[in-house]
């Protein structure tokens, strides 16, 4: 089975043109179905992207969504909407809200948002804000220690998640791929060439999952689990155990792109 993988394609950065032949070209990529890891659009934008990307592929579209599409409307309300979306469009899968897919016999998927939940790093001391917290309801306005707490529970919200389906996964299949948008080690948030320091780590990694996925895969050395996720713009790979990988995709605004293939078996 091939897998194409895109993360952070942010469409509403492409002209009515250059959208048109992006998809076009997700319409004739050889692959047997589309892993679309978050960063789409924007709140107002994503349910219709989502829909034209069905249409041009006309095969199963498992995605997760990034912070940017929440912008402009809150996280709870979208994610309403993708429930109603993926009821009314054939193809669409939004995995923060299915448990185990099997893909094969030996490899299932599993998948969830993420979030950058404040934890690695040094949140408190850092100077970055971002535009979530200007731009997504539930992030505004908010002093740091209450905007730290939001953060945590948006992480732990994802780990709960996770926690629920990856055992029946493991159990099931010996390989489980993983789809969410925000890395989930500081080890895997890379950006050119070295990973996040301090004062960005909070943001661009959630702690709460990557504490799940060393517990989860520390107790089962028979399975292996490949973490694929975006968020960075840059790309590199973090083995964090022998059996638990993690790929980060490579984004430039204006311009997306397919990650390589992935083969299934």
């Amino acid at each position: 089975m091939r897998l194409a993988w895109l993360t952070d394609i942010h469409l509403d950065f492409l002209d009515r043109g250059k959208r048109s032949d992006f998809l076009a070209s997700l319409g004739a990529v050889d692959a047997d179905a589309l892993l679309v890891g978050g960063d789409i659009g924007e709140a107002p934008t994503v349910d219709g992207f989502l829909r034209q990307i069905a249409v041009a592929v006309g095969r199963p579209v498992f995605f997760v969504l990034g912070n940017h599409d929440f912008y402009r409307d809150a996280i709870a309300r979208t994610r309403d909407r993708m429930r109603d979306l993926c009821r009314t469009v054939p193809h669409l899968v939004y995995l923060s809200q299915e448990a185990v897919i099997p893909l094969t016999e030996s490899t299932a998927l599993v998948g969830h948002d993420g979030w950058g939940d404040g934890r690695y790093g040094n949140f408190m001391q850092s100077p970055i804000r971002l535009n979530d917290h200007l731009l997504i309801a539930e992030l505004t306005g908010l002093p740091s220690s209450t905007l730290l707490e939001r953060l945590n529970r948006l992480g732990d919200e994802a780990a709960s998640h996770l926690k629920r389906v990856l055992p029946n996964a493991l159990a099931s299949h010996p390989r489980v791929l993983l789809l969410t948008h925000v890395p989930p080690f500081q080890a895997a948030c890379w950006y050119q060439g070295r990973t996040a320091d301090d004062d960005w780590a909070p943001f661009f990694s959630c702690k709460a999952v990557g504490d799940l996925l060393v517990d989860l895969m520390s107790q089962r050395p028979d399975r292996h689990m490949t973490v694929l996720c975006g968020h960075t713009h840059n790309s590199g790979k973090a083995e964090i155990l022998k059996n638990l990988v993690v790929w980060t995709g490579g984004a430039e605004y204006g311009t997306p792109e397919i990650q390589p293939l992935i083969e299934v078996c």
